[in-house]
């Protein structure tokens, strides 16, 4: 697989999951989905959003050494969030878009395992 199109689409589903949970924890408590009402819920979104912030730290790690330093970077500063906040956020809306990048979070970091 190319490494770019592995570090374009592992990065940004573990950005959007991890984005996703710290906009849900944000929320305020009347305005939460209901699996963030309970405390187990809550800490399952926190536990879904730290599994998107290590996803995004592997594929980072995987796009500084295979790509030029600046793909990376760019991407992590710019491409990323402002496709996840004008696309995914706004289309799905928080819990939904953490719901869906969990199981694609998942098979980013098997991916970035295997084509490491």
């Amino acid at each position: 697989m190319d490494p770019l199109v592995l570090f374009l689409l592992t990065g940004f589903v573990s950005m959007s999951a991890a984005l996703s949970a710290g906009t849900i924890n944000k929320l305020p408590d009347a305005d939460k989905p209901p699996i963030a009402q309970t405390r187990n819920g809550l800490v399952s979104v926190v536990m879904i959003g730290n599994l998107g912030a290590v996803g995004l730290i592997f594929s980072m790690a995987y796009g500084l050494r295979q790509l030029d330093w600046w793909i990376p970077v760019l991407c992590l500063i710019v491409t990323f969030p402002v496709v996840h906040i004008a696309l995914v956020q706004r289309l799905l809306g928080p819990a939904r878009s953490l719901f869906l990048m969990l199981p694609l979070v998942l098979a980013s970091l098997v991916a970035l395992y295997h084509y490491w």
